[in-house]
């Protein structure tokens, strides 16, 4: 009988077979492992190249007449880009919405990320297209990256020089940069070529941080003139004359701006957040929470939710204004860590954060934010105001001198600034110049922080009484 095949030829086959096995499992495992790496990257090719849609806005602004003019139009830009993805008029259209919405919304991570997306694209074609780093730009300096913003700007102009909208972006990046006397020149620049409510706007802010609130007010007016009827831009230039109102005291006008832009365009959040404060001033708190309230479920923003915070803090609710205030702090640092893990996400956010730590009283996280905002841009006055009054916070009165003497440097009656210069150099011996601040800050009774008002009062009375027995004089060292 002829033998069958040996079953165990002994250990040496064992010792093959299980080599051929593991041979067999590592080239399974690396035809899985590239199949893997090769989905992942066919779906991230795919999402990247998919082109995004609008979010849905909140309740309020479902309704509205431009609401749907706005959607079917991104349907249609966006059938148009998916038969001919080289459509860069209708890229950069879909992009201008993105940036639009943005602002509207308040859901800038979700479309700064989608405008960028739209503009590489077209840079990825053109690497010179005017449009595109313009629009870019523009990303960049909501992002408060203001040093790419301002590059990408003066870029663009070159390409361009005889475009307004290019020129109200220098003027953005410049002023962020602290670059003051370059931001006039891109002004006269920008009315020149276009007198829009673009810049006269730009030309009203200028106007304030050089301490003319008389022309500031005249040319905001002239902005919300220029401007169509319920527009965003319009109402939000409404909004910022209503503001010059509450600095000069003019708390009537104020109202009436907020209430008009309130009427011109329903569920206006910062025109909620406008009549807010001029409840606070006014001292009906419960009011001012229920505006502030209404103001948060309209848009996303970190500056209703600190002003809503102070509101609760004012009607004695510690807790809900320390409670909002975290919420601020966490929010604000997850957009900060995505802008530093991502370019196309998030924002800077230091200074916010500064304000934000100083409302906890958690004073050295509030300092340390404020100096990294100080090294992106160390010319800028409200940056270097910040870090005098985190200084001043934290009772490290000289190192907030040389600070606050770069933040005068326009002569800027903002009452919040000459308040806080006021309490800074009297807290440094310089009392003669501490009473002139404080009387300019408090001239006109300006709507501003009823806690930083009782303070700079309470200080000026003491200089009154000093001068008044003859003890009043500067000890300048700066």
């Amino acid at each position: 009988m002829e033998a069958g095949p040996s079953v165990n030829n002994g250990p040496a086959s064992i010792r093959t077979i299980k080599i051929m096995n593991k041979k067999y499992w590592y080239a399974i495992s690396l035809v899985a492992m590239v199949l893997a790496i090769a989905v992942i990257a066919i779906g991230y090719n795919t999402r990247e190249n998919k082109l995004d849609d609008l979010l849905e806005r909140k309740v309020a602004f479902a309704g509205s007449n431009e609401w749907a003019i706005r959607r079917d139009y991104v349907t249609a830009l966006r059938s148009k880009i998916k038969k001919d993805p080289t459509d860069t008029k209708s890229i950069l259209a879909l992009t201008t919405l993105f940036v639009q919405e943005a602002r509207i919304t308040g859901n800038y991570m979700y479309y700064d990320r989608a405008a960028l997306k739209c503009v590489n694209k077209v840079l990825q074609q053109d690497s010179l297209n005017f449009e595109a780093l313009s629009l870019k730009s523009l990303v960049y300096l909501s992002q408060h990256h203001f040093a790419d913003g301002l590059a990408l700007a003066e870029k663009a102009q070159k390409i361009n020089p005889f475009n307004a909208f290019i020129y109200g972006l220098l003027i953005d990046g410049n002023v962020e940069m602290g670059h003051y006397d370059s931001a006039v020149a891109n002004a006269d620049r920008m009315v020149s070529v276009r007198p829009d409510i673009r810049s006269y706007s730009r030309i009203s802010y200028l106007r304030e941080i050089h301490g003319d609130y008389a022309g500031a007010i005249d040319a905001m007016k002239m902005a919300v003139d220029a401007g169509g009827q319920g527009d965003e831009t319009t109402e939000w230039a409404r909004i910022q004359l209503g503001r010059l109102y509450e600095y000069t005291g003019d708390l009537k006008n104020a109202e009436m701006h907020y209430t008009i832009a309130l009427d011109e365009r329903p569920g206006y959040a910062f025109a909620w957040s406008g009549l807010a404060r001029v409840a606070v001033a006014g001292k009906r708190y419960s009011k001012a929470i229920e505006y502030y309230r209404t103001a948060d479920s309209l848009i996303n923003d970190y500056s209703i939710k600190e002003e809503w915070a102070d509101a609760y803090k004012l009607a004695g609710k510690e807790e809900s204004a320390d409670s909002l205030t975290a919420i601020v702090v966490n929010e604000l640092s997850k957009d900060e860590q995505n802008s530093l893990n991502n370019d196309d996400i998030g924002h800077y956010a230091d200074r916010e954060l500064a304000y934000a730590y100083l409302k906890l009283k958690k004073y050295d996280q509030a300092l340390g934010h404020a100096l990294i905002e100080y090294n992106r841009r160390p010319a800028n006055i409200d940056v270097n105001e910040t870090v005098a009054w985190m200084y001043y916070c934290k009772k490290q009165y000289p190192e907030a001198l040389p600070y606050l003497k770069t933040a005068l440097t326009t002569h800027s009656k903002n009452p919040v600034l000459l308040c806080r210069a006021g309490l800074i150099y009297a807290s440094t011996g310089h009392r003669t110049e501490a009473k002139a601040l404080l009387e300019q800050g408090l001239a006109n009774d300006p709507n501003i922080s009823g806690a930083l008002k009782k303070e700079s009062l309470d200080t000026l009375r003491s200089l009154q009484q000093d001068q008044a027995t003859g003890h009043l004089h500067s000890t300048k060292i700066i």
